[in-house]
């Protein structure tokens, strides 16, 4: 009878461990390193485009008068 209850104990106490994640510090956690993300940058041609198609637009209106 002492042999089962010692049996269940020891069944349980490593169960315990198995479920808690405990390694007995034979492992050391992981090192992850950051992700690194590139971005590309575009010039967008839309800063001088939009002011210039106005001025078109008013020049022309202008002409037409």
């Amino acid at each position: 009878m002492k042999k089962l209850v010692l049996a269940s104990v020891v069944a349980g106490v490593t169960a315990t461990g198995a479920y808690a994640g405990g390694h007995g510090g034979k492992y050391a956690d992981p090192i992850i390193e950051p992700e690194v993300i590139v971005e590309d940058t575009k010039k967008s041609a839309a800063g001088i485009v939009v002011p210039l198609l106005l001025l078109v637009v008013v020049a022309a209106a202008v002409a037409a008068r």
